[in-house]
C-alpha cells in the first residue's frame, strides 16, 4: 500500500476479506507514518438536549443532509433509528457533474460524504437527529477527518434545508459549546444544502449488508452499540434499507 495513495484508501483496503487483524495491523502501520491514532469507533458522549427545537407535531416527512466522516457508518446509525424512513449515502456540497466516488475520493470537489435522512417529525425531531449526530454518528471536533479518513470530503458539517434548520444546528453547537459537551472545540460547519447526490449502489446500506467486514467492525459497529446504550428509546434493531424504503 502507498502512502502517497489518495486520502480514502485505508478504508478501500479494508473491504478485502483478509480478516480484522490485517486490518489492525494496517491501522496500526498507517497511523505510525501519518500520526492517525488506532482506535475502534468515535468516542461517546451525552450530549444535551436541544434547547432549540422545532416540536415533535405530525405533518410530512422532513430532511436532514449530514456529514460526517465516511458515510457507511453515518447511514448505519440513523438507519438504527426509530423515526427514520430512510437514510441514503451520498455527496453534498459539490457540483452534480463531479457526484462521483473516485472524483470525490481525491478531495477537490468540495463534496463531502454525506447522508440523507428522511424523517418523521412525528416521531423524532431534527434536534434529535443532530442529538445523535453529534453523539455517536462521528467526532464533530476533528477537522477534515474522521478517524482513519483523510480529507476534506470527510469533513463535519451540517447542510441546512431551511432557516429553522439553521437556526436549530447554529443554536446546537452553541449550546454544545457553552456546556463544554467536548474536550475539544467543534468544528462542524453549518451551510446551506446546495444539492444532494446519492451514492453509488454499492455504498447503500452498506454497514447492513457486510457487518463483518474489517473496517466496519473497527469504526462503525461500535457506533450502533453507542446508539443502543445511549439512546434506547430511539434504537431500532431492525434497520431501514434503502430498497425498502424507495
Amino acid at each position: 500500500m502507498s502512502f502517497n495513495a489518495k486520502p480514502g484508501v485505508l478504508r478501500d483496503a479494508l473491504r478485502s476479506t483478509r480478516g480484522v487483524w490485517v486490518a489492525l495491523l494496517a491501522l496500526l502501520a498507517i497511523g505510525t507514518f501519518w500520526n492517525i491514532p488506532a482506535r475502534t469507533g468515535e468516542p461517546a458522549v451525552t450530549p444535551p438536549v436541544p434547547a432549540i427545537d422545532n416540536p415533535k407535531a405530525a405533518g410530512p416527512l422532513q430532511t436532514a443532509v449530514i456529514a460526517g466522516g465516511c458515510f457507511w457508518g453515518v447511514q448505519g446509525v440513523f438507519q438504527h433509528t426509530k423515526g427514520v424512513k430512510q437514510a441514503l449515502s451520498g455527496y453534498s456540497g459539490g457540483e452534480k457533474s463531479t457526484a462521483e466516488y473516485e472524483k470525490v475520493g481525491t478531495g477537490r470537489t468540495g463534496h463531502a460524504e454525506s447522508v440523507q435522512v428522511v424523517f418523521d417529525p412525528h416521531e423524532i425531531s431534527y434536534g434529535d437527529i443532530l442529538r445523535i449526530y453529534f453523539s455517536v454518528a462521528h467526532d464533530p471536533t476533528e477537522l477534515n477527518r474522521q478517524g482513519p479518513d483523510v480529507g476534506t470530503q470527510y469533513r463535519s458539517a451540517i447542510f441546512y434545508a431551511d432557516a429553522s434548520q439553521q437556526r436549530i444546528a447554529q443554536a446546537y453547537i452553541s449550546q454544545l459549546e457553552k456546556a463544554r459537551a467536548f474536550a475539544r472545540p467543534i468544528v462542524t460547519r453549518v451551510d446551506p444544502l446546495k444539492g444532494f447526490y446519492p451514492a453509488e449502489a454499492y455504498h447503500q446500506d452498506f454497514l447492513v449488508h457486510n457487518p463483518t467486514y474489517p473496517y466496519i467492525v473497527i469504526n462503525d459497529l461500535p457506533k450502533i452499540v453507542n446508539l443502543k446504550r445511549l439512546f434506547p428509546e430511539q434504537y431500532r434493531e431492525k434497520p431501514v434499507l434503502t430498497a425498502s424504503a424507495s
